[in-house]
């Protein structure tokens, strides 16, 4: 009797070891956990709180000045097919102006490598600078400040130019849970957004874009939709039929080899395939300074 009773007080010592260690184990899980929410939680606030500053440099009405506005009402030009580099016919015509609602000038002070504006009339959540680095990591999980963060900055393909001046540009964004950044790109999907307004505007300091949508989609991560450059104007005709075909809905815009386009690129969820937005150019303003200037009561140090 007394062995089988210390048999059960020992296999009674080795259950109550199992059952701390199994307590012990899923309290450690529990805080780490906790440790990676809160961590997520930070990294997010400190995104949105650096991009929120960042519009103290933006005052995004558009503010356009009487100029002789002899341009179509698609300006691209330049040679056929290749690079859509814009001129003004050696002069002939001029590009009505438009004040320019973005304080490049102290941007620049801030990060050398900003290129642009992206500002989207129907989703007012996305209104973010551009930056181009050296490659297509560096700005992936840095913010605008250079500060690590996997919410990133809205920035382009670094193969491509940073004036906006070829047939595709591409710009990345990642697509934030909180709404962040590109993370309400994806609203696309439902037409009624795409409705509410067709257009994003892209400034840059010294031209204003608009540009109007004319596909959304899911597609392929390795696919033709992140092509940049052409051989001829049949090759990117391909691009474009590939682009209306696969679209979620048909915008009944009308695009043709002598257009420029920009892809707006988000990830799904779905490590094989990308959310595009694309927009055709559609307008071009000469950028003139701010009447009044840039200065605010707050500015980041």
């Amino acid at each position: 009797m007394a062995r089988r009773g210390q048999r059960q007080k020992k296999k009674g010592g080795i259950g109550n070891v199992i059952s701390t260690l199994i307590l012990l184990i899923a309290i450690g899980i529990f805080c780490f956990a906790a440790w990676k929410l809160v961590t997520i939680y930070l990294d997010y606030k400190t995104g949105v709180d650096e991009y929120t500053a960042l519009e103290e440099y933006a005052d995004n009405e558009k503010v356009t000045e009487g100029l002789e506005d002899s341009m179509d009402a698609n300006d691209t030009m330049g040679d056929e097919w290749g690079d859509a580099e814009l001129t003004e016919h050696s002069g002939s015509s001029r590009f009505e102006s438009m004040e320019n609602p973005i304080d490049f000038d102290s941007l620049q002070e801030i990060n050398p490598d900003v290129i642009g504006w992206l500002e989207m009339e129907a989703v007012d959540t996305i209104n973010y600078p551009i930056v181009q680095g050296e490659d297509n990591d560096y700005y992936l999980h840095r913010t605008f400040q250079r500060t690590d963060n996997f919410a990133g900055s809205i920035f382009m393909d670094y193969m491509n130019k940073s004036n906006f001046g070829q047939r595709n540009t591409i710009v990345y964004g990642h697509n934030m849970k909180n709404g962040s950044m590109f993370g309400s790109l994806k609203d696309y999907r439902d037409q009624e957004v795409y409705q509410k307004s067709p257009y994003f505007w892209i400034y840059t300091p010294t031209r204003i874009y608009k540009y109007e949508i004319f596909a959304c989609a899911e597609v392929d991560k390795f696919g033709q939709d992140y092509q940049i450059t052409f051989r001829d104007k049949e090759d990117f005709r391909e691009f474009i039929y590939r682009a209306q075909d696969q679209a979620l809905y048909d915008t009944g815009v009308d695009v043709d080899y002598t257009d420029t386009v920009v892809t707006l690129s988000t990830c799904t969820g779905n490590e094989a395939t990308r959310f595009i937005v694309q927009g055709k150019r559609v307008r071009t303003y000469q950028a003139v300074p701010k009447a009044g200037g840039y200065e605010t009561e707050e500015r980041i140090d």
